[in-house]
């Protein structure tokens, strides 16, 4: 039997999931997948709920750096595939365009869309779009347990977000990224980080507290400032040259009269910490 289809949020009406939690401390948004019993595997509601979580985190005037993980020993096996095989193949989309099975639009690629910094703290496995979610991020930090697992060739399918084929050849490398996707075998922490894909390894016991660390120093930074950053970064991988270099001039246009410009500089003279604002000119 197919699954009653539910109708999207309304626009104003943030979609919530007791498997997805958020908090806010010292300026970093805290995401976290919540489902141990299951290895965080994400069901179609859960996907909707930490999109919105993510847009929230990315709206609000004092968060300037998210941080996203699983509960201990698990980051995400991806999609719930016994909600997977009951859902119907024209609704199960989890990329842009459509909305799939009790969703909206894009909901699987707001990590990639977000223009405040986000970290990834992967502690046990990234699976299927757990690895794809750990890809969108800016910074990922793990522990030895961590593995990335392109598996979508084992069970006849493409990378579902489109950023397995897109964004990670782009990160780790057209042969490293032909072996992962081709094979569907997982990518070590170790390897991970001689790839380039994760900054650091971290034991698990301190992996949350160095992913906060290293969100809390982000969040010191100019907000106003980071996000051009990450736009022309995320743009700039799909245009030509002339044309990202005019979207540049635009926003160091805008950098040079921005109040956090003003105060980076007035800092640096006077030997101070900067306190930024990120408000926009």
């Amino acid at each position: 039997m197919q699954p009653t289809p539910q109708p999207a949020p309304r626009q104003n009406e943030r979609p919530t999931d007791a498997a997805i939690r958020s908090e806010i401390a010292d300026g970093v948004a805290t995401i976290t997948i919540d489902r141990p019993e299951k290895r965080n595997a994400l069901t179609f509601s859960m996907l909707t709920a930490l999109a919105a979580a993510v847009r929230e985190a990315d709206t609000a005037a004092e968060v300037r750096a998210i941080v996203l993980s699983g509960v201990p020993g698990a980051f995400c096996s991806g999609i719930d595939l016994a909600e997977l095989s009951a859902t119907g193949p024209d609704r199960r989309s989890t990329g842009p365009g459509e909305g799939g099975a009790n969703g909206s639009p894009d909901r699987g690629l707001a990590i990639l869309h977000c223009d405040t910094p986000v970290i990834a703290a992967v502690d046990g496995p990234a699976i299927g779009l757990g690895a794809e979610l750990t890809l969108q991020c800016d910074v990922r930090v793990a522990s030895p347990r961590a593995t990335f697992v392109w598996n979508f060739v084992r069970v006849g399918l493409v990378p579902d977000t489109g950023l397995g084929s897109w964004l990670l050849p782009r990160v780790i490398g057209l042969a490293a990224t032909y072996e992962l996707l081709l094979d569907g075998g997982p990518l070590g922490a170790e390897r991970a980080r001689a790839l380039g894909y994760v900054s650091e390894v971290v034991e698990s016991d301190g992996l949350r507290s160095r992913a906060r660390e290293r969100a809390g120093a982000l969040a010191q930074r100019s907000p106003f400032a980071a996000r051009r950053i990450k736009r022309l970064v995320r743009d700039g991988l799909s245009r030509p040259l002339d044309e990202h270099l005019r979207t540049h001039a635009v926003a160091l246009e805008e950098c040079f009269h921005s109040a956090d410009h003003a105060e980076g500089v007035g800092a640096f003279l006077e030997r101070r910490v900067p306190a930024f604002t990120g408000e926009e000119s």
